[in-house]
This record gives C-alpha cells, structure tokens and sequence, in this order.
C-alpha cells in the first residue's frame, strides 16, 4: 500500500476523534457554558447535519480543483473548525466551530476514496479505502477514550487544541506524500450529478442509511442499556466503546481485503450477520460477559460494509464518482440521525432501553434485501447486455428501445 495512504489516514484519525469525542465531554462542555445536556446534545446533532450538508456542497465547491488541493483545504477547514471549538467564548460559538469542522468530514473521505482508490491497482481499491477508514476506526479505539480522559483530567477545551494538531500533521502528510492528482479530463459538475440518475448507485446509498444505521440504532443508546440492563458501571461505558472500536477495525479491515474478492458477497454475509447479531442483542444485553461480545461483533459487522459499500458507489458511478462518493458519506451520517431518532421513539414508548436493538435488526434487514433486489437488477442489466450483443443490427435497436 502506497505511503500516501498513511497520511489520508492520519486525516481520518483526527476526523472520527472530533465526531465522537464530544460525547464523552457533553456533562463538562454543558457546565462550563451553563446550558443544559439536550442543548449541548446540539453539537453532536449540528456536527451531523454539517456533514449530511457539507459532503455534497463542498465537493461542488471543489470540482475545479486539483483532488490534492482539495484535500488540503478541507484539513484546513478541520483545523480552523477545531480551533474556534477550543477557544469558544460562548455555546453558540463553539457550535459554529463544530460545523465549520463538520463541512470538511463528508468531502474529505468522499474525496480521500477516490484519491485512495486511484493509488493502487484495480483489484486493490477497496483495500486501499479500508486503509483510509482505518483511521476513522482507530480513533474509536485509541482518540475518543484518550481525548475523553484528557478533557476530563484537563479541559475539554485542549482536547480540541490536540485534535486541531492532529488536523495539522494530517495536512503536513497530505502535502508530503499524497502525489498531485487532477482532476480527469472532460469530467464537470453535469456528469458528476448525472451519477445520481443510475439505480444502482441510489441503491448502494440506501445500503448505507440503512446498513450503518441499524449499528447506531443500537450504540446511540449504549450507555444506558449497559448500565440500566446489563449492570454495569459507569465508568465501564468508555471500555465497552472501546471493544467497539476495535471490532470497527478488524471489521474495517476484514471488509476491505474481501470485498475486493466478492463484494456482494461480502454484503450479504456482513449485512445478513448484522441484522442477526443485533435482533440477538436484546437478549444478550442482560448478561455482561455477552453483552461485551455482542458490542465487539456489531462493530466488526458494521465497519465490514463499509469499505464495499463505498467501492459500489465508486463502481456504479464510474467516470464521475466524486460526489457520489462524498454524498455516500453523508448516508452514513444520515442513517446514524434516523436510527438514533427511531430508537428514541421506541425507548420514548415504553419498550425498554433494548428496544433500539430490534430496529437496528430490521433496518440492517432492510439493507440486506436492498442488496439482493441491487444484484438482482445487475444481473438483469447483463443479461439484456449480452442478448443485445449477440443480436442482428434490427434487433439490437429493439432490445435497446425495449
């Protein structure tokens, strides 16, 4: 794998951090500026929203510029974004800094995929964006817990000062080591956008909605499941992310080396898995021991869709993959907001902190028969192909007209 690779990474690595250290802060960020908990809430909820906003929009903004470039000033954007978080003066200014942060997210690994894809051989590509991800993993594992301790040891307000540095090396790295890379030819704003007109990119999206957000159906409400059901303490909450994080990782990894050899494949198992794992979580949750288990597999499971997922949307919209590519982070983004907002309705009627759980196992099923119907058509589409190619002139235009 090219060295390049290393500093999309890097970028990634202080991306995850900020996106999720917040949650561990929001008690501390909530005192110092004297609002309450759901008002501090609005940071992980604006920083979201940012990203379902800002992958498309900054993607645009970036079609006449150089993919290096590009990647350059989204870090820019991160650490300005980071910055202002740290220094805030109010609440209302620091949610402008997590925004600011946020816009870059979505472009960045949207972009940060096709530069990673471009850098390697074509049987390679998915492994090379599981690569980049792997940085987003890695802060679940090594940047929130860490970022957590120190913001509550020292300030939160230097948790950020050290993610606005993270934002810096990765920049240092991107301008170093990641090789210029114009964007193609005869490729404008029209084609990218015509990209959106094809199913199966449409339904490699709502894979995504639906696929990651049965995971966060279940992880948005981790922390009372764990300690109202399973009985553990609150101090253990941090750990049992953290065996999230690291099956995210191995997930991550997995995914990527084998959607490269059978990438539907790799969907229906992965997705398949989840959506059972998930449903069985309602029962585990009562045990600690199998509780924790149950935490590491839905994050192994999930992350396994995410390299695949992301390389269909990049296959599908061949020639013009940029914007589907940053738009398809965003549907991470979006199905996170729906399954968290779903889990609530069914915690909100009275179904118990499990509950979450069992939407998670539909929308995860959801994902899955998307993937059939996906494959399905695909096959279909070839098929007709093949009839086409091997007709008369008079009737290759009437399979064409039909």
């Amino acid at each position: 794998m090219p060295l390049a690779l290393l500093a999309l990474a890097i970028g990634a690595f202080g991306i995850g951090t900020t996106e999720f250290v917040i949650m561990g802060l929001l008690p501390q960020v909530a005192g110092d500026f004297g609002v309450s908990i759901p008002t501090a809430g609005l940071l992980v909820t604006g920083y979201a929203l940012g990203v379902v906003i800002g992958a498309p929009l900054m993607t645009v903004l970036g079609t006449k510029v150089p993919r290096k470039r590009m990647l350059m000033l989204l870090m820019g954007l991160f650490i300005l974004g980071n910055l202002l978080s740290a220094v805030a003066p109010s609440f209302s200014v620091m949610l402008i800094g997590r925004v600011v942060a946020s816009l870059a997210h979505g472009a960045f690994f949207g972009i940060g995929s096709v530069v990673a894809a471009e850098l390697v051989a074509p049987d390679k590509k998915a492994g090379a964006i599981a690569m980049m991800f792997t940085g987003l993993t890695v802060a679940n594992v090594v940047g929130v817990p860490l970022g957590t301790l120190v913001g509550q040891s020292v300030g939160w307000r230097v948790t950020f000062a050290i993610v606005a540095g993270l934002g810096v090396i990765g920049l240092a790295g991107i301008a170093k080591l990641v090789p210029d890379l114009p964007k193609p030819e005869g490729v404008r704003l029209r084609h990218e956008l015509a990209a959106f007109k094809n199913t199966q990119v449409l339904l490699a999206m709502a894979m995504t909605v639906l696929g990651f957000g049965g995971v966060f159906a279940a992880i948005t409400y981790i922390a009372p499941m764990m300690t109202h059901v399973a009985g553990f303490a609150d101090g253990s909450v941090t750990w049992l992310l953290v065996l999230f994080g690291l099956g995210m990782v191995g997930g991550n990894l997995v995914g990527g080396k084998f959607a490269d050899r059978a990438l539907m494949p790799m969907l229906y198992i992965s997705l398949g898995a989840l959506a059972v794992v998930l449903a069985l979580f309602t029962v585990t949750a009562h045990n600690k021991i199998a509780a924790a288990v149950t935490i590491a597999l839905i994050g192994a499971l999930g992350f396994a869709t995410v390299p695949p997922l992301q390389k269909r949307v990049l296959d599908q919209a061949h020639g013009a993959p940029t914007l589907a590519s940053a738009v398809n982070i965003g549907a991470f983004n979006l199905g996170n907001a729906l399954s968290a907002w779903l889990g609530g309705i069914v915690i909100a009627a009275g179904f118990g902190y499990t509950a979450p759980n069992w939407v998670g196992a539909v929308l995860a099923a959801a994902a899955l028969v998307l993937a059939i119907l996906s494959a399905a058509l695909e096959r279909r589409t070839s098929a007709r192909g093949a009839v086409v190619a091997a007709g008369t002139p008079s009737e290759q235009r009437t399979a064409v007209h039909h």
